[in-house]
């Protein structure tokens, strides 16, 4: 909780960090509709993978602040020597990181749909599509960030190491949306992106704990 709490509390310090990640959000899936013009069929249909593929780079952007700060200042090698194990204070701190990336987003998610003239049902399997898969981009993103710690052009690198593993994200949470536009049963992407959530939950903190420790060696 210590460490939930103090992660919170430096990113409500830096608001610029948070909202350079919403404004990314948001100027990605404006520049769409924008460009197209106002085609409501095409909109809906682009709509499930350019939100989707919007929010997993505003992720992406976000990913350096989950232990570059606390690398350079040596916090980091003070929590690796802590009493508890490091994968629960890494947990902790992608707690935090979904508090201040993901649930934003998710929250957000309404207002950008009405830009693409989703209907109802469609947003709120959106909203449920980034609630379950947004955790799975900060958790698989902890473990790249964790292994190109200190490196240059680390987050270059992070991008090329995580992005491949987004892709089973974002084929549920984009198809969990196309199949509510069709007006089919969303269940069964939210079913797999749920389990994804909760395998990924379980091992990306123990993997990202062994990353951080090896870039500290």
């Amino acid at each position: 909780m210590t460490v939930l709490r103090r992660d919170l509390l430096l990113t409500l310090r830096r608001p610029a960090e948070l909202l350079t990640t919403l404004f990314f959000f948001i100027i990605v899936v404006s520049l769409f509709p924008l460009g197209i013009g106002p085609q409501p069929e095409l909109l809906r249909e682009i709509a499930p993978g350019v939100l989707w593929v919007a929010a997993l780079l505003a992720s992406l952007l976000a990913l350096p602040r989950l232990f570059a700060a606390d690398h350079a200042d040596g916090t980091l090698e003070q929590l690796a020597l802590a009493p508890q194990p490091l994968s629960l204070i890494v947990f902790a701190k992608l707690v935090a990181h979904w508090l201040t990336t993901g649930l934003p987003l998710t929250l957000l998610a309404p207002l950008i749909a009405l830009q693409f003239d989703l209907p109802p049902s469609a947003t709120w399997v959106l909203v449920a599509s980034l609630a379950l898969g947004t955790p799975i981009l900060g958790a698989i993103g902890a473990v790249g960030a964790a292994l190109t710690l200190g490196l240059r052009g680390g987050g270059v690198l992070t991008a090329v190491l995580v992005l491949p593993l987004y892709i089973p994200a974002l084929i549920f949470g984009a198809g969990a949306v196309e199949a509510a536009l069709g007006g089919l049963d969303a269940s069964g992407h939210l079913s797999l992106l749920a389990a994804l959530t909760v395998f990924t939950l379980t091992f990306a903190p123990w993997a990202a704990a062994a990353a951080v420790r090896i870039s500290l060696d």
